[in-house]
């Protein structure tokens, strides 16, 4: 079959990724869709059972460290377009273990990119009709003070400047906003941030990085907070709350995310970076309220049944106090804007938590590293 595109997405088993794969696989039935995946222990084929049989759709398990073998499968495949998403994320992992983030995110970034330079010059029509899209965070931008207002009750959206903001502080990450990366993760993302921009600017690689906010929905790794919480409150677990739950982060749910990355990989300009977020700040605490709320009333359990699981720890090293995304260049020119609501997000996320246990059980247990571990021994 003869696709209109070939397109690697890198990370594509995890979980963002396997949202941008399913949407263009669902989406382009005339493009082949490449998902190139180490399988680290955020990767996880179940997330895309539904599609894994489409003709459209091939997984590859690499590493995107593997200079020879991107090298070779972008030259099998005439790729014209890369989405990169593989990263490490978890920054309680980089504060343990920094080289593997450096190694990955720095390293496995200048290896996708030194291969798709190598492969787009040789093309007759060298980088036309090409791009390189990373996904980025919106962590490298630093910390926001918060300073605001009392009485304002949550959530707080933070809509196009230009008509003021409700939010916890006066000030937004913006495309322009200074780099001032403080945890390993964060550094490490931004190093690779600036490798893409410099490839752009060295050897005119169609490049485009995007910075997001906090993600959240079905497929999400239960390492991160909400999938965490929602199965502890399940299983009658404490809830750890860093400090006082004081900080403050801007919500997306992924389907809007991966959105957003469809209409920029096609629409966006070129060397433009583009801040995605959704217009909607929690404070950590006032957020596990919510999903203690919404388990407690989908599980039957009285209100407030669960409120007693929550359990105040030590802050984490370097832990940034707010971050908040301001989405208006790409709301303006791309036209995109979040579809949901946080509580209709948070409502849909946890029922499928719900709906899901066997899912939460093999990925907390382990067995499906050991299935992957065994299936693709060698390779």
């Amino acid at each position: 079959m003869n696709f209109k595109r070939n397109i690697i997405i890198t990370g594509g088993a995890g979980f963002i990724g396997s949202h941008v794969v399913r949407l263009f696989v669902n989406k382009y039935p005339d493009y082949r869709i490449i998902n190139v995946d180490k399988l680290t222990y955020a990767g996880n084929l179940a997330n895309l059972r539904d599609i894994e049989d489409r003709p459209n759709y091939m997984f590859v398990r690499a590493d995107i460290c593997d200079f020879d073998t991107i090298l070779s499968l972008m030259k099998e495949y005439a790729v014209d377009g890369i989405i990169h998403l593989a990263a490490e994320s978890h920054v309680d992992r980089s504060i343990k273990d920094p080289f593997t983030f450096a190694r990955t995110n720095v390293m496995g970034t200048l290896s996708l990119l030194q291969a798709a330079k190598a492969v787009w010059e040789a093309f007759p029509e060298g980088y036309e009709g090409k791009r390189f899209y990373h996904i980025s965070t919106d962590e490298v931008y630093g910390a926001l003070a918060m300073n605001h207002p009392e009485g304002i009750e949550p959530p707080f959206k933070t809509v196009a400047s230009s008509e003021g903001h409700k939010a916890y502080g006066d000030d937004f990450f913006y495309e322009t906003t200074k780099y001032n990366p403080h945890s390993p993760y964060s550094a490490s993302k931004a190093s690779s941030d600036h490798f893409v921009r410099a490839f752009h600017d060295t050897f005119g690689m169609p490049t485009i990085v995007t910075n997001c906010s906090n993600n959240y929905g079905p497929y999400q790794f239960p390492e991160k907070l909400i999938p965490l919480f929602i199965n502890n409150i399940r299983h009658g677990k404490p809830l750890p709350v860093y400090g006082k739950g004081e900080n403050v982060r801007d919500w997306l749910f992924v389907e809007d995310h991966a959105r957003a990355i469809d209409v920029i990989f096609h629409e966006g300009k070129i060397a433009e970076t583009y801040n995605i977020g959704g217009f909607n700040e929690w404070k950590n605490i006032d957020l596990i309220k919510v999903m203690i709320k919404t388990v407690d009333r989908l599980l039957g359990n009285p209100e407030g049944h669960s409120l007693g699981l929550i359990t105040y720890v030590t802050d984490r090293l370097g832990h940034d106090a707010r971050y908040a995304i301001d989405s208006t260049k790409l709301q303006k020119e791309l036209g995109w804007e979040p579809s949901l609501q946080f509580e209709e997000g948070i409502e849909k996320t946890v029922r499928w938590y719900l709906d899901n246990q066997e899912w939460m059980d093999n990925v907390t247990s382990g067995e499906y590293e050991k299935y992957y571990d065994s299936m693709y021994k060698g390779r």
